[in-house]
């Protein structure tokens, strides 16, 4: 049996990376998040995923179904319906992505306050009008 070599996301050519920057993606995360609770149709997971376009969602949906993350359901009725939900790989996302969706909302005002506390140690001190430089 052939032997994998071993993967390292922090090399530059390492696959893995692709793989981790998919995931990373604000819009993944939160589709895989949405689908957690079972399929959804696409303007189900628009609704739930507030702000995301159709286009995005849409380009989202395609990646995680090329990955394998998501599967596509189409069902030959008129009109026609279209479902997403995850497949076994991609349930084992949801756990760590989760994870991170709460670790944002439980500590976003620490964030806040030091984004708040940077940005004003950062500020310009404006200059006095009318001082006269000795030449």
């Amino acid at each position: 049996m052939p032997q994998h070599p071993a993967f390292d996301v922090m090399t530059a050519t390492c696959p893995s990376r692709t793989s981790l920057a998919r995931i990373a993606n604000k819009w993944t995360a939160m589709v895989v998040i949405a689908l957690s609770g079972g399929r959804l149709r696409f303007r189900d997971l628009r609704t739930t995923v507030d702000g995301i376009s159709a286009k995005v969602l849409t380009e989202t949906l395609r990646d995680l179904e090329r990955d394998g993350i998501v599967t596509r359901h189409a069902y030959a009725e008129v009109p026609p319906r279209v479902e997403y939900e995850l497949t076994a790989l991609g349930r084992t996302l949801h756990a760590p992505l989760q994870a991170l969706g709460r670790w944002a909302e439980e500590h976003v005002t620490e964030v806040l306050a030091a984004r708040e506390s940077y940005d004003a140690a950062r500020q310009p001190v404006p200059a006095r009008s009318g001082t006269r430089t000795e030449d």
